[in-house]
């Protein structure tokens, strides 16, 4: 729905012409947001939130897991693209070749456990105005973890955490994939150069975003946009007897006229409270496709993709992890920033790609 109404503004329906063909569009955010739209800032005041009030996050840098069996999922998520950085007893940290230390901390326990994404805060103090809320964990040292850097632990409404970590020292990036050059059908700078390509696992840059399902999106939505600076990037909704009711929202972290990822947090509505999924960003496309070919070598269970996200913009390819865990690989994300409207969009399967293979019937369940 909402991409056929982006088609008609980009090529109006004439039906004396033959269908126009595939093409892509890098629009500007005024043309490419619904027109059901709200600045950001008239959204924050209708819902009352106090900037000051919030935890300053900047920005997302890893995901914290309980596994089984440690050995398993190492294998996997090397597969997946990351390498180990420390080993401890029952303890894992994988880090990309950006500068976050590690983008993925996992413990092994008796059973699987979802233990939170992981935001970097501004400052010490936002730490610890974080460990004075309700339920909030005492400010822990991070000693045995690399870069250390102190951290505090939130539980939301509906008993999911979420980690808060300050003071890590980053580490040196690289190396850094080549940005290839790439030839079209009338400009073609690549001359006398050939694209070649090493099969392998798609190597993770960073994490970009990860998602919940929820059974109050209301409470859950008031408590993340006040708590922390969250702010929509976009809304999906239902139609009901009472009016819209919006169902799922993409947050981006509010650092002002600083641009940053469409979304680092995902929530949409559900009968029963899951984590959904996390994400990675690899290079480029063929980073993306060599690495779902590396893991569909390795007999890995696929979910969806390799395809192309209508919000966001970005390429996708979800996978199972071996605990049952979503992960994805991502590329070529939107940008956003404060000025960029909040945008309101129909919930349904022609809202979530604009091409690849058909979305599972459960993806949201």
């Amino acid at each position: 729905m909402m991409f056929d109404d982006l088609q008609d503004r980009i090529t109006p329906k004439n039906p004396s012409r033959e269908t126009s063909p595939a093409r892509g569009t890098s629009l500007p955010q005024e043309a490419a947001i619904p027109p059901l739209r709200k600045t950001l800032h008239e959204w924050q005041k209708e819902q009352n939130i106090d900037r000051d009030a919030q935890i300053k996050i900047t920005r997302l840098v890893h995901m914290r897991y309980q596994h089984t069996d440690l050995a398993q999922i190492t294998t996997f998520l090397r597969d997946f693209g990351m390498s180990v950085a420390q080993k401890a007893e029952g303890k894992r940290w994988f880090s990309g070749y950006g500068a976050d230390q590690y983008v993925y901390y996992a413990q092994e326990g008796e059973e699987k456990k979802f233990l939170g994404g992981t935001f970097e805060v501004e400052s010490f103090a936002e730490l610890e105005k974080a460990a004075k809320h309700s339920g909030a964990t005492p400010i822990t040292e991070l000693t045995d973890a690399p870069g250390g850097g102190h951290m505090v632990t939130l539980i939301d409404p509906e008993s999911f955490p979420i980690n808060l970590i300050h003071g890590q020292t980053p580490k040196p990036t690289g190396p850094m994939p080549e940005i290839l050059t790439t030839n079209y059908e009338v400009e073609k700078p690549r001359v006398a150069k050939f694209q070649r390509f090493k099969p392998g696992p798609a190597a993770v840059h960073k994490l970009g975003h990860y998602g919940l399902c929820v059974k109050d999106f209301g409470e859950q939505m008031e408590w993340y946009t006040r708590t922390f600076n969250f702010s929509p990037t976009d809304f999906l909704y239902v139609d009901t007897e009472d009016g819209k009711k919006d169902v799922a929202a993409f947050l981006h972290i509010d650092i002002g006229q600083e641009y940053t990822d469409h979304h680092t947090f995902f929530m949409s509505t559900n009968p029963t409270s899951h984590v959904h999924h996390c994400s990675f960003e690899v290079h480029d496309f063929d980073s993306q496709n060599l690495g779902h070919e590396w893991l569909v070598s390795k007999s890995y269970k696929p979910v969806w993709g390799v395809g192309r996200h209508i919000l966001g913009s970005q390429l996708f390819d979800y996978w199972w992890d071996t605990s049952g865990f979503m992960v994805e690989h991502y590329a070529d994300g939107d940008l956003v920033n404060e000025d960029t409207p909040v945008g309101w969009g129909a919930a349904g399967d022609e809202s979530l790609a604009v091409w690849g293979p058909e979305v599972p019937s459960w993806f949201l369940d």
